[in-house]
């Protein structure tokens, strides 16, 4: 690997990049191609920054920041106007051709087998043929979304939904008009873009369409500049708030505390900014409570008659080999997984999945027993 040179592209020195080399950087040898990964942001580069060993850089996709009160933060943040696009709930990935293959990474910076056959799959293959330094930013979703399974989109397996576009070796994304342009020429799925709304009266259009998707079970939107020239802002429904704490609760050890304080939180402002009534604030704290004490009930009461507290999932595949690949992906991601014998298909196989929540059971188990909290 050319140092000074990947050095040069990520923007520090070649020392610096030797140290972060030596105890920064993790190093992925399968699958391949091999690659170096920063498992967290340091040095100004986002944590999922890959540089692969032919020295092609990809980028780290950045946090998405939220707003609590979306009046306020849209017109401190934005500048003239907010191009709106529906946040689809699923699994980010980035994908790129690398010496003319397929991969698709994930949000930390692995390959993942599986997203990287759904890819291959569902892109034509010469989108990379004329554009060989593109980045696709895509969300995975549907039923067969092993990371995040959702029954509301248009599809009865997994599909592929083009949100952002990057370039390898440089910073940044190229902005949502060059976004929808690529998927049409490419004839691509991309995320519902909305229109564009002036600042004083964006906040409440884009209120109309959170409630709508809300109702919808979907998740919110993305607020962006139509320039690129801001950082883009996300915000979510109620119901996708709501959604997050049912899962979460269902499987209630294995998740950090900001990830259940966060969501209530967002509840609370929500609520004052959009003035409710009290009865459509009982109806949201009714809302909240039964997505928090139902799941978590029901997970103590079928750990109580012995139940393990395990997650369903299914994937399709053409390959056995990609099966046996994000088998060893989940393993290595700390994820402990049962497969199904694989069922023949006409195009392939499907498989059956038991992902077991481990720190969830251990910790129910331990607590009927009488272990202090």
């Amino acid at each position: 690997m050319n140092l000074p040179r990947v050095a040069e592209k990520l923007g520090i020195t070649v020392d610096r990049l030797q140290s972060l080399q030596d105890s920064k950087i993790s190093e992925s040898i399968w699958p391949e191609p091999q690659l170096l990964r920063f498992d967290k942001e340091i040095s100004g580069i986002e944590a999922g920054t890959v540089i692969f060993s032919n020295g092609e850089v990809v980028w780290g996709y950045p946090s998405i920041r939220r707003p609590l009160m979306l009046e306020a933060a849209i017109k401190r943040h934005f500048i003239d106007y907010v191009a709106v696009e529906e946040k689809m709930n699923g699994h980010n990935v980035r994908i790129t051709s690398i010496d003319g293959d397929i991969v698709a990474l994930t949000r930390g910076g692995f390959i993942c087998p599986y997203s990287t056959e759904v890819a291959a799959r569902l892109l034509p293959e010469e989108i990379f043929e004329g554009q060989p330094n593109l980045v696709l930013c895509a969300e995975l979703v549907g039923p067969e979304n092993p990371y995040v399974s959702s029954e509301v989109y248009p599809t009865d397996s997994i599909d592929l939904y083009i949100f952002d576009l990057a370039q390898k070796n440089r910073r940044g994304t190229l902005g949502v008009h060059k976004t929808h342009e690529i998927a049409e020429e490419f004839g691509l799925k991309a995320t519902t873009f909305f229109g564009e709304y002036p600042l004083k009266n964006a906040h409440e259009r884009i209120k109309e369409i959170v409630i709508k998707l809300g109702r919808q079970g979907r998740e919110g939107v993305v607020m962006k500049d139509p320039e690129n020239r801001v950082a883009p802002l996300k915000y979510t429904s109620s119901e996708s708030n709501c959604n997050d704490l049912e899962i979460a609760f269902r499987h209630y050890n294995d998740y950090a505390l900001d990830f259940f304080v966060s969501r209530a939180v967002r509840e609370g402002f929500q609520s004052v900014e959009w003035e409710e009534s009290e009865e459509e604030r009982r109806e949201r704290a009714r809302r909240i409570g039964e997505s928090i004490l139902l799941p978590l009930t029901e997970t103590i009461r079928r750990k109580q008659q012995g139940e393990s507290i395990a997650q369903r999932i299914q994937i399709r595949v053409k390959s056995l080999a990609t099966a046996r690949g994000f088998e060893y992906h989940l393993r290595r991601c700390g994820i402990r997984a049962i497969f199904d014998p694989p069922l023949p298909e006409d195009d392939g196989y499907r498989i059956g999945i038991t992902k077991i929540i481990m720190s969830t059971n251990d910790k129910t188990e331990a607590l009927l027993n009488g272990e202090m909290w």
